[in-house]
């Protein structure tokens, strides 16, 4: 007979190995933080050369974002900023309103950080220019890539929660109706003090740690106003909830501890783990899905099914199976195989369903880091059915009760290996999903083309927009050698690629001001395009001037 003392220590090594094992994938080499939202367009838009200043700098991004005030930021050429007034947003636009002295010639650079729905930032800049480019100012922020400590905090704080989830929920259900009346259920009852105080810090630190995860501050520089604005938010709330329903469920856990629990507060209780459960995808990637109610759903049961399943399973390895005799073994096992199964069976469709909402193509899933992250959880998780389907033969043999150290070790390295299963969701939470990565990088990806030609009559800023084959659209600003804007009498284009012997085309113009006109043109193959443009300025003044441009 093993020596209750060593069968302690047993039970607690490999407990704490469920535990410690996934942290080995939240601080390796990890994926970065991403938002989630991307940034479609702007007015004016990434690289455009305008003749006057705007009275205003427009953000449309892919879903509505809340901005963060101090780095919402319009820096002249000169390095002043002249962004002025409240940032605003309507719909998925943000609007920042640029003051009087926002007119000087050259390029201007907008920096800008907002919150996406579920609740990641994204940072991001981009150029216009008046009058003609100069040299790009620089902003005077913090880097937006980030404290490394902060990101490890987040990683772990979000394990914290999960680990906390596991050791609350699966043990709750073994006590309160799988377990036999003549065991003593003070372990257990550790088991759920602990769980339910790692929720309750880990809430508590990520309420604190979102402050400076939105505003891109460090740890050190986090104000009042900062916690106050997540404690507005969206995240902030859900965190709240959760902590008021970890609350009022530790009250209704300790008659379920000593044993004395009454069917009312069971139900009670079911109802307090839904709404606490539900407080994670409202903070996270379901609630900016493009099927926000369904993938709250299928996230719920998700985290349900694990949590129960991983828990469950660390008290049959931990205790059952170690201290219930052979009798009250033979009654357990059969009710817990058939509720496994039932959480194997519900956590395979909410997975997939999920994989249908946040990958959407194979493309996605197999070249983005969110995708690869999933196939290897996927890979993981056909192990773990593996594993568990050994234990489901053995209780259907009815051999498990009489075998308790094989099933004691075909439970346990389920256990682990549904950890380290938890440690990768904890690092998708951090990650882009894939069909939002993909459709971030066609969205920014710009090929457009600006340059400044010189002659002696003038000065001309060309944009051909996207410089890809196909149909192109041409801007022509005209400015004096000093700079200011330049009348035009008469506008002349062509485009020629002598490679492939296509002579030069006219380009049809319109002119839209006095020094600006735009054409069309469709250009049919790619390769080294020789544009040249004449501008007539006078009766008798003319000049001509050319540029070649790549098109891929």
């Amino acid at each position: 007979m093993i020596p209750r003392r060593r069968t302690a220590r047993t039970a607690a090594g490999g407990l704490l190995l469920v535990l410690l094992v996934p942290l080995i994938l939240l601080f390796g080499p990890a994926t970065p933080a991403a938002a989630h939202a991307y940034l479609v367009g702007s007015d004016p838009a990434s690289g455009e050369i305008r003749s006057s200043a705007p009275d205003k700098v427009v953000l449309s991004f892919s879903e509505q974002v809340r901005p963060v005030a101090d780095r919402m930021i319009v820096v002249d050429p000169h390095g002043e900023r002249v962004d002025t007034g409240e940032v605003t947003t309507e719909g998925t636009d943000v609007i920042i309103p640029l003051g009087d002295d926002a007119g000087a010639r050259g390029t201007y650079l907008v920096s800008y950080r907002v919150i996406s729905v579920d609740s990641h930032p994204v940072g991001g800049s981009l150029t216009f220019s008046v009058g003609a480019p100069s040299e790009t100012p620089s902003v005077p922020t913090g880097d937006d890539a980030g404290d490394p400590a902060l990101r490890a905090a987040m990683s772990a704080t979000r394990y914290a929660g999960y680990a906390g989830l596991v050791l609350l929920v699966g043990p709750a259900v073994m006590l309160a109706l799988l377990w036999p009346q003549r065991l003593s259920r003070r372990p257990v009852g550790r088991l759920l003090w602990t769980g339910a105080g790692l929720v309750g810090a880990s809430t508590l630190a990520g309420l604190w740690l979102q402050a400076p995860y939105s505003t891109g501050a460090a740890l050190s520089e986090v104000s009042v106003g900062d916690v106050r604005d997540v404690l507005s938010s969206t995240y902030g709330q859900a965190h709240l909830v959760r902590l008021a329903v970890l609350i009022a469920a530790v009250l209704l856990l300790r008659p379920v501890a000593a044993g004395r629990a009454r069917r009312s507060d069971l139900g009670v209780l079911g109802v307090l783990a839904l709404v606490g459960l539900a407080t994670w995808p409202a903070s996270g990637h379901a609630v900016a899905s493009p099927l926000p109610a369904v993938s709250m759903v299928v996230t719920l049961v998700h985290l349900a099914a694990v949590t129960f399943w991983i828990g469950g399973l660390v008290v049959l390895a931990g205790f059952l199976l170690r201290r219930a005799n052979e009798r009250e073994l033979g009654a357990i096992l059969p009710v817990w195989s058939s509720w496994a199964a039932a959480a194997v069976a519900a956590l395979l469709v909410a997975g997939l369903v999920l994989v249908l909402i946040e990958v959407g193509t194979p493309d996605a899933l197999i070249g983005t880091a969110y995708g690869q992250l999933l196939l290897a959880k996927v890979g993981l998780v056909a192990v773990v059915i593996a594993v568990a389907a050994y234990s489901r033969r053995l209780v259907r043999q009815r051999v498990a009760s009489s075998r308790p150290r094989a099933m004691r070790a075909a439970v346990a390295l389920e256990a682990v290996l549904l950890a380290v299963v938890v440690g990768m969701s904890a690092v998708l939470v951090q990650t882009t999903p894939a069909r939002t990565a993909v459709a971030g990088s066609q969205a920014v990806t710009s090929t457009d083309f600006a340059t400044t030609l010189d002659s002696a009559l003038f000065s001309l800023q060309v944009v051909v927009e996207p410089a890809e084959q196909g149909s192109n659209t041409v801007h022509m600003y005209s400015f004096t050698p000093e700079g200011e804007p330049l009348p035009v009498e008469e506008w002349f284009a062509t485009a020629a690629l002598p490679a492939e012997g296509i002579e030069p085309m006219d380009i049809p113009l319109l002119p839209i001001a006095d020094n600006h006109a735009l054409g069309e043109v469709s250009l049919p193959v790619a390769g080294e395009w020789e544009f040249t443009f004449t501008l007539r300025v006078s009766e008798i003044d003319q000049a001509s001037v050319s540029v070649v441009v790549p098109l891929d």
